[in-house]
């Protein structure tokens, strides 16, 4: 199982979404789908029976769009970096993207590439294309601006720290480079212009800027992750929270703003099963709960 799953938080398109990703990269699926339970319409707002998740995968890598409401809005401060191996392929989902978006940084060639660029998606997502050989075809990358800018550095220490560090064995998570600034690029010298490490074999990257701009990291885009046990969720929730009014049914916002959520494996088994008073017990629990705890969710599942 992916480790760390990205949960974009659309108002109501996440099917159309995930449909149309899945429609521009090769060995891509829909998986499953979720409907809005009768526990969660009142502090939803949304009908129960309709779509609440959707699963998707895009060339090996998992995302779940969740249909949540106008609450909140994608911004660039958390992109999906896509590595393209043919100028075909590259011009292709470039033109695909960019109907209906917003470009960021204009298409074409840069010092550091034969062909990139940056943008906005007609739904707003965020995305940069490379002419690239990089084996992972699709990576998160976080952009540390405003009141985090130049800590970019200090939160990819912490994180591979932080997913090294559990007891139960999680492997390579690792910093592969961290490129910084020269004298005259733009920005200050001690801060990142690119970054690229690992968490639990995933790969990331990462970046610094200081220029002025109108957003951070929301909770948007977080990234969720899947636990096996309670001692593992006790351990992420305890080291990643730092905002306690921020925290929610298994969400937690770090010291960086980025938000998380940390979800045991078990909980999409006991929502998926065919029983719905099972699942509506199960989600009238959670719906209560800050951290997860299993022990709870279980006996909510057997109507104990």
């Amino acid at each position: 199982m992916q480790k760390i799953t990205p949960f974009l938080w659309f108002g109501k398109d996440a099917e159309k979404a995930a449909e149309f990703y899945v429609s521009l990269f090769e060995n891509s699926k829909i998986g499953d789908i979720s409907h809005y339970p009768e526990a969660t319409v009142e502090v939803s707002g949304q009908k129960k029976g309709s779509v609440m998740t959707v699963e998707f995968e895009l060339s090996g890598q998992k995302l779940i769009g969740l249909n949540g409401g106008p609450i909140f809005k994608f911004t660039p401060a958390i992109s999906f970096f896509v590595s393209c191996k043919t100028v075909e392929e590259i011009d292709r989902i470039w033109t695909k993207l960019s109907e209906g978006g917003k470009v960021l940084m204009e298409f074409g060639k840069y010092p550091f590439a034969e062909k990139y660029g940056w943008l906005q998606d007609k739904f707003d997502l965020s995305w940069q294309l490379m002419l690239s050989d990089k084996p992972q075809k699709i990576t998160p990358t976080l952009m540390f601006v405003g009141k985090v800018a130049g800590k970019a550095k200090e939160a990819i220490k912490f994180y591979t720290s932080l997913f090294s560090g559990f007891a139960s064995g999680e492997k390579d998570s690792k910093i592969i480079n961290m490129i910084h600034y020269e004298k005259g690029e733009g920005d200050k010298e001690e801060n990142i212009k690119h970054a690229e490490f690992t968490l639990s074999g995933q790969e990331f990257m990462a970046m610094d800027s200081s220029l002025p701009h109108p957003f951070t990291f929301t909770e948007a885009i977080s990234l969720m992750v899947n636990c096996e046990s309670q001692e593992e969720i006790d351990y992420f929730w305890e080291k990643l929270s730092a905002v306690p009014e921020a925290e929610q049914c298994g969400w937690l916002k770090d010291k960086y703003g980025v938000s998380w959520q940390i979800v045991p494996t078990v909980l999409s088994k006991l929502l998926s099963d065919k029983d719905q008073k099972k699942v509506e017990r199960v989600t009238a629990a959670f719906l209560k709960m800050k951290k997860f705890d299993i022990a709870k969710l279980k006996e909510a599942y057997a109507g104990k």
